[in-house]
């Protein structure tokens, strides 16, 4: 009895949209027609089944229409809660101890780049970082190590990690995201010996439970703020996806500093 009254009111829920958006449906060239509030039949049920049936084999696009909206509408959704979430874990994003941080570390504008090295948008944004950098000494810049791509990309990730214990963060982040073709753990070590890192405790540092805890911890701080590509910036409250213009940098930085 539980399922039929939920079918009952299910197909009332239906009769209510179909008559609010002026479909209409006739059974053997006569209007068919049932009230909200009467009880459905056997009869009733399986010629609703067939008019909805033969309705969306004559219009298919109403599907599609409705899962496009259906994902638009969840889409909306996870962009505010990463939104509400940054409130929660802001603390996280943009002071973490264990983080590497350049720039000005007292600076009064905090910028948050989630980041992989095989990102081809990640590398062409180094540019722009160099360049907001060189020009705004009150931008404080923070790298989240995000590697989603490929298996080379967290080996990059758990070296930059490791190559911030000897100092050298910003200098071997910036040679890995100038490298072009691989980055196994072969090139991983030729990279950082040109950079003058020690390559012997780097091999020991990067495979520490420490750094791959850093990882996963950003990759769980994605998640929360709903990060799913990169790069991503995170400016004030501003979670902004995908590769961004010096332009764009300095007019949000403005906004930001006028109040």
């Amino acid at each position: 009895m539980e399922v039929v009254n939920k079918m009952d009111s299910i197909y009332r829920q239906f009769f209510r949209l179909v008559t609010s958006i002026g479909v209409v449906f006739a059974l053997d060239s006569h209007s068919f027609t049932v009230n909200a509030e009467d009880e459905l039949h056997f009869n009733q049920v399986e010629e609703i089944n067939r008019l909805i049936h033969d309705y969306l084999m004559e219009h298919p696009e109403v599907i599609l229409d409705s899962v496009q909206r259906l994902r638009e509408q969840e889409a909306v959704a996870e962009d505010q809660e990463g939104s509400r979430n940054l409130v929660t874990f802001r603390a996280q994003l943009e002071n973490d101890p264990s983080t590497p941080v350049v720039g000005n570390l007292g600076g009064d504008i905090t910028i948050t780049e989630f980041f992989d090295y095989r990102c081809g948008y990640c590398k062409s944004t180094l540019s722009t970082i160099r360049q907001l950098l060189a020009e705004d000494t009150g931008v404080r810049l923070v790298f989240k190590e995000f590697p989603i791509l490929s298996a080379e990309s967290t080996i990059a990730a758990r070296a930059a990690l490791a190559a911030d214990r000897q100092g050298k963060y910003f200098i071997f982040h910036s040679a890995l995201m100038d490298a072009r073709g691989s980055l196994d753990a072969e090139q991983i070590m030729i990279i950082a010996a040109d950079v003058g890192l020690d390559t012997a405790r780097l091999a020991v540092d990067m495979e520490t439970p420490q750094v791959q805890a850093q990882v996963d911890a950003n990759r769980e701080l994605a998640a929360n703020l709903n990060i799913k590509g990169t790069p991503t910036f995170v400016i004030g409250d501003q979670i902004l996806p995908g590769a961004i213009d010096i332009e764009t940098l300095r007019q949000i930085i403005e906004m930001m500093r006028s109040g």
